[in-house]
């Protein structure tokens, strides 16, 4: 019995006929008793049975969303109409919206059971948003789309019976297949879409003409079989699901035409890009070297930029001596990093108000510490004919990956206060 059937068995109603058993003890034998409480428990276990197949459902569409408010009642309702006849789940992983998307999605699942919102606090992320809103969910099937109506509902049908076939992993929505269409985009938009697919070869098949697109669904057991390894970084999560795993996906690219945003505004912005920079060099080498160490290395190194410049800007000019020129560049480097990191590196744990100005002294008390520890190892080094270029590199990797480590743990990870 399929979930379809059994749903449709749950919706139907069931009238057990009103009977009474009549049972004389000195002419009644054991197994006519047995029979008759049999035929009730039976009876009984049946309509249980049609209860929780109201619950069973065959697919679970996760929508990621932060400020979609405007949205969500209407791709509820085109959900709805796109998939009659499927038993569906809709689950809505909200990263805490400002205009209060979480309360729009609540409003919406008092009317319909099928409707349910997790609510992130403190965290941020499409890609995690997705990991978690698929974990939360038990249907073989489960949709990942975006909540601005930009993704053609009407393919979901297409798409769950490719994946019934058997024969598949993940069907996606495809924009660059034939009878698939950008929509709206200026050229700047499709250039850059078109440099991020070529850049993807690197880690996903080139076979995979849309690895960009954030419109899929995928059989829960290819999901659960990488989700240990998933990156969960920045927007692109298909371009993740590719990368992991032991064995290759099989897939199918379906058409659709990509629509222009319904209500609100655009999420892509210059982090989307330093995120999808992140997500590749962590599927590169992120087994070695954490993506998020190279960022923070990244960062780091401008910092090296800003010291030496404001340095110059003070010392050079003789505005100051060689010594309080050196603390106040490295106090401004340090001013720098911190909020550069914030701003990229942690954004997904991004530090606002009070906690912001905490964690600004946390960082500065934990790089000052490396600086020290820098030092320390150099002289070592050094003292120990080591020559001073090593001994100097060994020391700033040292400081590098205290300060890494440590900011971390105290400046970003910790969340009481």
């Amino acid at each position: 019995m399929t979930p379809l059937q059994t749903a449709e068995l749950a919706s139907t109603p069931t009238d057990w006929p009103a009977t009474t058993m009549k049972v004389d003890p000195a002419t009644a034998d054991t197994a006519s008793i047995v029979d008759g409480v049999s035929a009730v428990a039976i009876a009984v276990g049946l309509a249980a049975d049609a209860d929780r197949a109201v619950l069973a459902r065959e697919l679970s569409i996760v929508v990621p969303t932060f400020n979609e408010s405007g949205n969500v009642a209407e791709l509820t309702r085109r959900l709805g109409e796109a998939l009659r006849g499927i038993a569906w789940e809709l689950v809505y992983v909200d990263d805490d919206s400002p205009d209060d998307t979480a309360e729009a999605v609540r409003r919406l699942a008092q009317h319909d059971a099928r409707i349910r919102v997790i609510q992130r606090i403190g965290r941020r992320g499409l890609s995690s948003a997705c990991v978690e809103g698929v974990l939360a969910t038990s249907a073989p099937y489960v949709a990942v789309m975006d909540a601005d109506l930009q993704h053609d509902e009407r393919l979901l049908p297409a798409m769950l019976q490719a994946l019934r076939q058997g024969d598949l992993d993940i069907a996606i929505g495809s924009r660059y297949v034939d009878g698939g269409q950008i929509g709206e985009w200026d050229e700047q938009r499709a250039t850059i879409s078109r440099l991020a697919t070529r850049v993807s070869h690197a880690v996903v098949p080139a076979a995979l003409k849309d690895p960009m697109s954030g419109f899929f669904m995928i059989r829960r057991e290819a999901f659960m079989a990488r989700v240990h390894s998933l990156s969960a970084l920045g927007f692109k999560i298909l371009v993740d699901l590719f990368a992991s795993g032991t064995q290759p996906l099989r897939f199918v690219e379906l058409p659709y035409a990509f629509r222009a945003r319904h209500a609100g505004q655009s999420k892509l912005d210059s982090h989307v890009a330093w995120d999808y920079g992140m997500l590749l060099i962590d599927k590169l080498i992120g087994r070695w070297i954490p993506a998020r160490f190279v960022s923070f290395g990244l960062i780091g190194s401008a910092g090296v930029v800003v010291h030496m410049s404001v340095l110059a800007l003070l010392f050079k000019p003789g505005l100051t001596s060689f010594q309080l020129g050196q603390a106040i560049a490295a106090g401004v480097a340090m001013v720098f990093n911190f909020f550069v990191n914030n701003l990229l590196t942690y954004r997904d744990q991004r530090l606002r108000g009070a906690r912001l100005l905490r964690g600004l002294a946390s960082f500065m008390l934990v790089c000052s510490v490396g600086a020290v520890a820098n030092v320390g190892v150099a002289q070592f080094l050094f003292s120990r004919d080591q020559g001073w270029v090593p001994a100097a590199l060994i020391g700033i990797v040292v400081a590098a990956v205290w300060n890494f480590a440590t900011s971390s743990f105290y400046t970003w990870g910790r969340r009481s206060g």
